[in-house]
């Protein structure tokens, strides 16, 4: 069955490319071979019938995507944090992609939240409003908890959504597995790998106890972090398929007017909101990935106050380290060094040269620090970033885009904030402390220490490794190679005494 649902979703999805002119649109941006453009056009033009219309006052791409369902319009959102894979213009034009669908009935709503919550909603909620706003996958409502007359917004996922992604994503694995065989050149932005990314996300975003788990982790995260907030969850409201949480008042961060009314600075305001940014993902590697002004309000007292945690970042501490220096690297015009991060950290192919990596990142960075402060922009820096790394072999690192996709919308709305705010002034103390703790000898001390904790625990185990391991190699070598064991063995036990001494000597100096 799932062959030809595949095929019949396809040939519709290629005749509403065609008929609302997005086709071109999509096989330029993908830099799609001959191959490829031949078999869309085979699924597109004889069925252009078939395709939906769209609204002809949209942008192609999105207009296509819009007339398709929820799950292109999540699929293009997400495409719009991978400018690596659909390049820099259509990645914008999907980044400002309407997500807003008809809501559904308010009595649906609430026989879904019933249904979950185990409890008529009049027990739960004094008042229940009509939807505030509706999304792809689920809509919001404004009610009062009766219990405590707390106002709280109520997150209430589509009846039959899941069902429905599950077919439409099935589809893309069936494209992505076609694209791969068809344009063996295109393995590079790895079409299977986007695909999986999108149903990662998709997966996370339909259980909304995994929405309010992040929110929660988030919380924890930056709850000394002044001037930030974020809603509070209400677990005892909440399921799977609905997300109770505390109703944000507050401002749009988009709205300069209402925030000049409030008496905030907005140039403070500016700053604030990227070096929060940047503490949330050097710091703590979990981010908000999906910081635009849509996603954020100001509060009367000039807090941030963010919500809508469907799309959070995740990068490991070593990841972490490497991109900074990255950043600092550029910060400093130290190029070099910027290259040297590349190789060692094994994102550029050993073979390639790294003197010739390096002049290739002066030519990136040096025209863009010529500028005036207030005109670099980073979404420049990114979009060359990628021409070089791509040219000298590096392969698509989705954490990483994420990352840097995000500095760029958060970089945006600063902007529009402060729109003389010079981006390297306001991340450079926060790149700079995250070096100096991370990356030094009191880092070093801490690393040994971590590492001699790991062989503490594995301590009572230790003599039933070694013996296996001496049995294994008795077996295998000669009797003038077994010494070699014991002194593997004793440096072992060195190690260990000197881990834990080291240890306690970092938790003394830091």
């Amino acid at each position: 069955m799932r062959g030809p649902h595949n095929i019949w979703r396809l040939i519709r999805t290629g005749a509403t490319l065609e008929r609302t002119g997005a086709m071109n649109v999509v096989l330029d941006a993908f830099d799609a071979p001959k191959p490829i453009r031949f078999v869309a056009r085979l699924l597109g033009k004889p069925f252009m019938w078939l395709g939906y219309y769209g609204d002809p006052s949209m942008p192609p791409a999105t207009r296509a995507l819009t007339a398709l369902g929820p799950a292109y319009i999540k699929f293009g959102q997400v495409l719009s944090t991978r400018p690596d894979v659909v390049g820099e213009e259509l990645a914008v034009q999907l980044r400002v992609l309407q997500d807003k669908l008809p809501p559904f009935d308010v009595a649906e709503a609430k026989r879904e939240i019933e249904k979950e919550l185990g409890q008529p909603v009049d027990t739960i909620f004094s008042d229940f409003s009509e939807p505030v706003a509706a999304a792809s996958i689920a809509q919001v409502h404004k009610a009062t908890l009766r219990e405590t007359g707390e106002a709280v917004a109520v997150k209430v996922l589509r009846p039959g959504i899941e069902a429905a992604f599950r077919k439409d994503v099935d589809a893309f694995y069936f494209a992505a597995s076609m694209v791969d065989f068809f344009a063996p050149g295109a393995r590079r932005l790895k079409p299977l790998d986007v695909i999986e990314h999108f149903d990662g996300v998709v997966r996370g975003e339909l259980d909304l106890r995994l929405e309010s788990a992040s929110a929660s982790e988030f919380a924890a995260n930056t709850t000394d972090d002044e001037g930030f907030r974020l809603p509070d969850i209400k677990w005892d409201h909440s399921a799977r398929r609905v997300m109770t949480m505390s109703w944000a008042d507050g401002v749009s961060m988009g709205d300069n007017d209402a925030i000049d009314a409030l008496g905030v600075d907005r140039v403070e305001l500016s700053e604030r909101v990227l070096q929060l940014f940047l503490n949330h993902a050097l710091r703590d590697g979990f981010f908000h990935a999906d910081m635009h002004q849509g996603n954020l309000k100001v509060a009367a007292n000039g807090d941030i106050i963010a919500y809508d945690f469907g799309i959070m970042g995740h990068i490991d501490e070593y990841t972490r380290r490497v991109y900074a220096e990255i950043l600092f690297g550029f910060i400093r015009k130290d190029y070099k060094r910027v290259a040297e991060v590349h190789f060692e950290a094994g994102y550029v192919p050993a073979d390639k040269d790294v003197d010739e990596f390096a002049r290739a990142l002066r030519a990136v960075g040096e025209p863009i620090f010529g500028m005036d402060a207030t005109r670099i922009s980073m979404a420049r820096l990114l979009s060359y970033l990628f021409e070089v790394t791509e040219r000298f072999g590096m392969e698509t690192r989705t954490e990483l885009i994420l990352l840097q996709r995000t500095m760029v919308v958060v970089e945006g709305v600063a902007r529009s904030l402060n729109p003389r705010m010079n981006i390297w002034e306001v991340a450079s103390p926060i790149v700079t402390d995250y070096i100096k703790t991370s990356i030094g000898p009191r880092a070093a001390l801490r690393d040994l220490g971590k590492t001699a904790m790991v062989l503490a625990r594995f301590g009572p185990r230790l003599p039933a490794l070694v013996e296996a391991a001496l049995v294994r190699q008795a077996k295998e070598e000669t009797p003038p190679h077994r010494p070699f064991w014991r002194w593997i063995v004793l440096a072992g036990m060195v190690g260990v005494v000197l881990g834990g001494a080291i240890f306690a000597l970092g938790q003394q100096l830091g």
